[in-house]
């Protein structure tokens, strides 16, 4: 579905326009009960060209009703059953596809012997485009995969392949106001008082009617499925999976390609039904309707059938078109929504499916093709995130064994290593600029030696991130959308309440019983930079004021989601504060010393543990004050710092010396009054939380000294 700009434009046949955007522009055709059921076709409706599909693949679709209907579910042994008694369509398939892109290799070659290559690059591109048109749909939608990767395919091919999006020549508008009336059951104008006669959009599976509905006087979108999909589609399903086949045995392929190929055709095929897609549009909008400037069409279910679709009409832009690094992010966190929290995400977001709104909002099209992501599936992605990001290779050769991809009999120590050398550069540029497309290029020979395998189930899930990631990358070449999308998964993780997402952050944050504050800062931090308001993303680059930065994290650790964040807190500004009982303790007991004649000296009463407590608390307390350690020039560096670095000459340790500049908390204090009610009720009983730990810990040391 595409829009139309809303003032009346004169009928003819399309145009592209130069902001990235296609309309067709349309006139409307008022119907009435008394006029014949049959619409008056305009002009260039009945003097357009059959469309290319039907023209060169017609033959493949020639079914009489039972039959068609007996393809209406994926089943490949049901549709290898059928094609058995139809031999010559089956050849005649083969021939036409052998012929049509074997012919097309061949000329490529040869452009590239006579070194011509390049002259002929556009011109190559053209026919390629041509020829899938010719194929049908099942070509058009691998195309579309590929014409959203400007990363991977040439400028010359992209500009062609990104036709097969939504500039498809659409078939006869008379056979589409039949099948409406057939589908719907009564005349067209019984249910609609206007309609566009010539379709506004055309895409690989239908094309999209404006119309206006006589009960409500509502205009809507109406979608009618292009006729000989179904069974098109499943032949050349059968084609390809027997293919499929061959390239497993003579690749000697781990994946099991035939299941990449089933799990792809099963999606497609649920996409052929809109009573499906209707349902999917509902569930869509009722989890991601409320996300802040996100737009999904309200989906009409009495106006709707397996091959009519009635929804909601919107207008606006592709978003490919429009240079809005706001609802780039927008989708960004939208689609770690649909992935890791829900699990039920958009499997096909190309350029054709994404709008930007005239009102400047992000608008979701065609729910034809969605994808489930169990919520083991999802704990194991985040982990292996984290894993990653973290440069724990280890971990993150068991989370490969959780999601599926190696056996769980491989060597781990081999596949560790393997994954450090291949990671390790990319991860060394930092989270926010590792590209998953990269990722994916450098695991290439690692999946082939310990036997990878791509389950049928994330390659829907690869094919969306790479898509959002092409999406992206025309807007803006350096964009990454894992590096966008960690932001989220770290404030998941610090907020989420599932038992495994805690178990690995407390095993991410402590290491044999030692707390890793850098990671945490690092969660902390990252955690900060997922933000959803358009005058955060426009003006990111010139530096967070360091007030909003505590107020987030304020608001953070007393929110009930931070209920566990809050304990590891507690717990070790406990340990911190411990510590500094000691140090002062220290500190007192030789300033007395010094001035008592003939006093022997005595060694301090801090271990190694109380130095990194005490260090742990002063980078808490910078933490939570909007300060990072290299910004306080008077911190202490290193955790090995022995206990005599740790007093200066007059007695007073380093660390209490940290403290003294109050105004460097001052930011701290101003921000508590903006707090929340229930927040401020929440930070009132910290104190007496953290007294009652810090008196556990002191009466275990004392017990300890006593006895021990």
């Amino acid at each position: 579905m595409l829009a139309v700009p809303p003032q009346p434009l004169p009928l003819f046949a399309g145009t592209s326009f130069s902001d990235g955007s296609f309309r067709r522009p349309f006139s409307w055709s008022k119907l009435n009960n008394s006029s014949s059921r049959r619409l008056a076709l305009p002009v260039a409706a009945v003097a357009r060209d059959e469309d290319d599909f039907t023209k060169y693949s017609g033959y493949v679709f020639e079914l009489n009703p039972a039959e068609e209907d007996s393809l209406t579910d994926y089943n490949i042994a049901k549709i290898a059953a059928f094609y058995q008694k139809k031999p010559l369509i089956v050849f005649r398939r083969l021939v036409q596809i052998g012929s049509t892109l074997g012919k097309w290799f061949a000329v490529r070659y040869m452009d590239t012997v006579n070194e011509r290559a390049d002259e002929m690059f556009k011109i190559r591109a053209a026919e390629l485009r041509k020829i899938l048109l010719q194929l049908g749909p099942a070509y058009v939608k691998i195309a579309q995969a590929i014409s959203s990767r400007p990363d991977l395919v040439p400028p010359s091919y992209l500009d062609e392949l990104s036709l097969l999006q939504d500039r498809i020549t659409p078939f006869s508008s008379e056979v589409a106001f039949e099948m409406i009336e057939k589908e719907l059951g009564m005349p067209i104008d019984v249910v609609f008082s206007e309609i566009s006669p010539e379709p506004v959009a055309a895409a690989s599976l239908g094309q999209v009617y404006q119309a206006r509905l006589r009960s409500t006087g509502e205009v809507v979108a109406v979608k009618v499925q292009r006729p000989g999909v179904q069974s098109a589609i499943s032949l050349d399903i059968l084609i390809l999976r027997y293919l499929a086949g061959l390239i497993k045995k003579a690749g000697k392929l781990n994946t099991d390609v035939q299941a990449v190929v089933d799990e792809w055709a099963s999606s497609l095929f649920r996409e052929m039904d809109y009573n499906r897609e209707a349902r999917n549009g509902i569930k869509f909008r009722q989890l991601y309707g409320a996300i802040q400037d996100v737009v999904v069409p309200e989906m009409h279910l009495e106006r709707t059938t397996r091959k009519v679709l009635t929804m909601q009409w919107l207008e606006g832009q592709k978003l490919a078109g429009v240079k809005d690094l706001y609802l780039v992010e927008v989708g960004v966190y939208c689609s770690f929504n649909q992935l890791l929290e829900y699990g039920f995400y958009h499997a096909d977001p190309h350029p054709g499916n994404l709008l930007r709104t005239y009102d400047g909002k992000l608008a979701y099209l065609d729910f034809g093709m969605m994808g489930e992501f169990k919520q083991e599936y999802r704990d194991g992605f985040i982990e292996a995130c984290l894993h990653l990001v973290n440069r724990d290779y280890s971990a993150l050769a068991k989370d490969f064994v959780t999601l599926g991809l190696i056996p769980p009999t491989s060597d781990k120590a081999a596949v560790t290593e393997a994954l450090t050398g291949v990671f390790r550069d990319a991860v060394a540029k930092g989270v926010r600029n590792i590209s998953f497309g990269d990722l994916l290029g450098d695991l290439g020979f690692t999946m082939y030696k310990f036997k990878f395998q791509i389950p049928s189930y994330f390659s829907l899930v690869i094919r969306s991130l790479a898509v959002l990631e092409g999406i992206a990358i025309g807007i803006n070449p350096d964009y990454k959308v894992l590096g966008s999308t960690y932001p989220w998964i770290a404030r998941k993780v610090l907020t989420d309440s599932s038992p495994k997402l805690k178990a690995s952050l407390r095993a991410l944050l402590y290491k044999d019983g030692q707390f890793r504050i850098d990671r945490l800062e690092s969660l902390l931090s990252e955690s900060l930079r997922a933000k959803t308001e358009r005058s955060l993303i426009e003006n990111q680059n010139g530096g967070t004021d360091t007030k909003v930065v505590i107020k987030q994290i304020l608001s953070f650790t007393l929110d009930d989601k931070g209920a566990f964040v809050r304990e590891i807190l507690l717990e070790e500004f406990a340990k911190g504060m411990d510590a500094l009982g000691v140090a002062t303790l220290d500190s007192v007991t030789n300033a007395v010393a010094t001035r008592l004649p003939f006093s022997p000296s005595r060694p301090s009463s801090m271990t190694d543990e109380d130095i990194t407590n005490l260090r742990n608390l002063q980078r808490l307390l910078l933490l939570i004050s909007g300060l990072r350690e290299n910004e306080n020039p008077r911190m202490v560096n290193g955790v090995g710092t022995s206990n005599e670095q740790m007093m200066s000459l007059n007695g007073a340790p380093v660390a209490l010396r940290q403290f003294e500049a109050v105004q460097e908390f001052l930011p701290l204090l101003s921000v508590l009054p903006e707090l929340p009610q229930d927040m401020q009720r929440q930070l009132l009983l910290l104190p007496a939380d953290l007294a009652g730990k810090l008196a556990s810990r002191v009466a275990a040391r004392t017990l300890k000294r006593v006895f021990l």
